[in-house]
């Protein structure tokens, strides 16, 4: 079956995993960490990277590679990774390319683990960064690059600002400085947009939200575009011969899967930070519901959204579909689908009222996740984005009143009661 004729929906559900007659129907778990090999010669093959196959589970695995498979195929890329964790995806896509003397360049409106792992843990590999405002103009923004800039990272939407990237402005400025443009696409998804459309190189995920979509298993995935050229004079590592591999190049070798390829055999082999096959199966079987999901998360949002708007103890709601957000522009131009399932707004009174909401709850959670078919809620001040500075939160979109919905496929009507009555009681 040739996947890529089929539309959206139909790779979803069947993407990646084509079964020959006999075979099992459903991806099968592969739970092993070694595979059976002809000879010698075909082991030597593999590992000299001129044969294509599995070496061992830490690097490839065939239940993993399925769904890595549709993942790719529902971005429109032309290969991926999947990894441990949604931070060991960012992590991986930034070394890949990044050294010691690099700088990057990054929308300072990120995911709160984001932010810190940029500023603070790569700070420790000698990797500098420098977050722009991402509302600046394209000639202001291009002040803050340098000559050791290497590549230039933003989300699809803001965690939890919910602005909306724009994908045209932050594409010309890569172009211009000649780097890759990486894009998480965890919160918007593939069925609402796809970042490499948009001029995007590499597209991350955190696979433990909305792909995932029950809060079942965590994970990562990178997707490689295949669409940036390694041999602008910047990417050393991956044109010039790496020594173990007996001196490959993987621009010359592998050509526009030369990132995929070396983020695979170089870093995670050495790294590590591998998923698993069973939660790759639970992934798999995830994401074949994603395009059902998405389109009840984003109905049920704006309707959630609409109603606190009106609400007298709110005091503020931001969601991109509404007409008084920031973003709405944006959203209007890149979201066509819908604006996902995340909203966050603020209640009258302050933070005493806002814990006393958030306890009156009754349907709704409190946890610290977010994109499952559940509907929760989160202060992230307090919690995901606490190791910030109060300038950094603010910066980041996050306010002290500030309270994030991930609204579920519940049924709207008891979602909506079940907030008024929480309200209602503060």
């Amino acid at each position: 079956m040739k996947e890529k004729k089929f539309n959206f929906e139909t790779l979803c559900v069947q993407g990646g995993y084509n079964p020959k007659p006999g075979e099992p129907r459903i991806l099968p778990i592969i739970q092993s960490t070694t595979y059976q090999y002809e000879d010698a010669d075909h082991v030597a093959a593999l590992f000299d990277l001129k044969e294509e196959g599995h070496m061992y589970s830490r690097i490839s695995n065939p239940t993993v590679a399925a769904f890595e498979e549709k993942i790719a195929l529902l971005e429109g890329g032309i290969g991926a990774v999947a990894v441990s964790s949604g931070q060991s995806a960012t992590a991986l896509a930034i070394l890949n390319i990044c050294t010691n003397g690099d700088h990057i360049l990054a929308s300072s409106t990120l995911y709160g683990g984001t932010f810190t792992l940029i500023s603070s843990t790569l700070k420790k590999f000698g990797i500098e960064v420098t977050f722009v405002n991402p509302d600046l103009s394209k000639e202001e923004i291009l002040k803050y690059a340098k000559e050791n800039t290497k590549l230039v990272f933003g989300e699809s939407i803001g965690n939890p600002g919910l602005n909306i990237l724009d994908f045209d402005k932050f594409s010309q400025i890569a172009k211009t400085i000649k780097v890759p443009f990486i894009v998480d696409n965890t919160l918007i998804t593939p069925y609402l947009l796809k970042p490499i459309e948009l001029g995007a190189n590499i597209v991350v995920h955190s696979a433990t939200k909305y792909l995932d979509g029950h809060a079942s298993s965590v994970g990562g995935v990178i997707i490689d575009g295949g669409n940036f050229d390694w041999t602008g004079g910047k990417f050393d590592e991956l044109v010039l011969p790496d020594p173990t591999y007996n001196g490959i190049s993987y621009v010359e070798k592998f050509k526009n899967l030369a990132y995929i390829t070396k983020l695979r055999v170089q870093l995670l082999r050495d790294l590590g930070n591998c998923l698993s096959p069973f939660n790759s199966f639970l992934f798999n079987l995830g994401v074949e519901t994603l395009h059902l999901r998405m389109e009840r998360h984003s109905e049920n949002a704006l309707k959630l959204a609409t109603f606190l708007e009106k609400h007298k103890n709110v005091k503020w709601v931001n969601y991109p579909y509404l007409k008084n957000s920031k973003t709405y522009d944006n959203a209007q131009k890149y979201l066509k689908k819908g604006a996902s399932g995340i909203l966050t707004f603020g209640i009258k009174g302050g933070i005493n009222n806002a814990k006393s909401f958030i306890k009156n709850l009754k349907l709704t959670s409190l946890v610290v996740h977010v994109a499952d078919t559940r509907t929760s809620v989160l202060h992230p001040a307090s919690t995901t984005h606490r190791q910030l500075s109060e300038k950094d939160q603010l910066n980041a979109g996050v306010t002290p009143d500030l309270i994030r919905v991930s609204v579920g496929i519940e049924s709207i009507d008891d979602i909506i009661k079940d907030f008024d009555n929480a309200l209602k009681n503060i």
